[in-house]
């Protein structure tokens, strides 16, 4: 059972998330035990490596403000979402992913893979992803965060957020921790997929990938900072304590 809990979630799990998970899965087991189990099933944690830089500075000075100032804290869904974008090395070049998370459950709402960092094939793609799985905008409550690289300072992208009312942020190039909730799931995204199961062929297959992977991850994948519950967990959490509007 540790070999099929520790597979099931892309064999990245070490000793404490692994504990979590099989209490989840009704195994109420000790942590020793569970690490003593993992050494004779030979599994292993997973650890997490460096983040390529993926931002490019745009020509024109860039006016908008940094409304997050580092604090990577939401009280809500659909209150804060941060994007980047990463990199990945395949047999046939490059391959381009973006994200949009929402930092209140850490749910991953847009993702999109490209073999182009181009404004209106990558960024935009997770971005209107993200505008369809997330439901209803509140308005002006939502800022989008991310650093000042051209893709997200483009006309293009600008637009399509003033439409939906949500307010831009950017953080400072180059600094990663002006954008850090977006960097550690770019570093976790490579360390537990694109490390651990390339090499890869091609963007197609890198896209199909992911997606499992981002579905993982809202769905299944136990985060510490939520103690120990997944994006979808706490979302569901959170809606089912809210009193009912009956409009009346």
């Amino acid at each position: 059972e540790i070999q099929r809990v520790h597979a099931e979630n892309f064999s990245v799990y070490g000793i404490r998330k692994m504990w979590h998970a099989m209490n989840r899965e009704g195994f109420h087991i000790g942590r020793d035990k569970t690490a003593r189990l993992m050494k004779l099933a030979g599994v292993s944690g997973r650890r997490r490596g460096r983040t390529p830089v993926t931002t490019i500075s745009p020509k024109a000075p860039d006016c908008r403000p940094d409304l997050v100032q580092r604090d990577f804290r939401a009280q809500a869904p659909g209150r804060l979402w941060v994007a980047d974008i990463t990199y990945v090395r395949t047999l046939s070049g490059f391959a381009y992913t973006a994200f949009v998370v929402d930092v209140f459950s850490r749910k991953i709402v847009g993702v999109a893979t490209r073999s182009t960092m181009r404004t209106d094939a990558l960024p935009m793609e997770a971005l209107e992803h993200a505008l369809t799985t997330a439901g209803r905008i509140h308005g002006n409550q939502l800022i989008h965060h991310s650093d000042r690289g051209s893709q997200y300072v483009s006309l293009k992208y600008s637009t399509a957020l003033a439409e939906f009312g949500i307010r831009p942020s950017v953080g400072t190039v180059g600094d990663s921790y002006d954008n850090a909730l977006a960097e550690t799931v770019n570093g976790l995204y490579k360390a537990e997929l694109i490390h651990a199961q390339g090499p890869w062929t091609s963007a197609g297959e890198v896209e199909l990938a992911t997606l499992r992977w981002v579905h993982w991850w809202n769905t299944k994948r136990l985060h510490e900072a939520l103690d120990y519950a997944t994006p979808q967990d706490v979302e569901t959490e959170y809606y089912l304590t809210q009193p009912i509007n009956t409009g009346a």
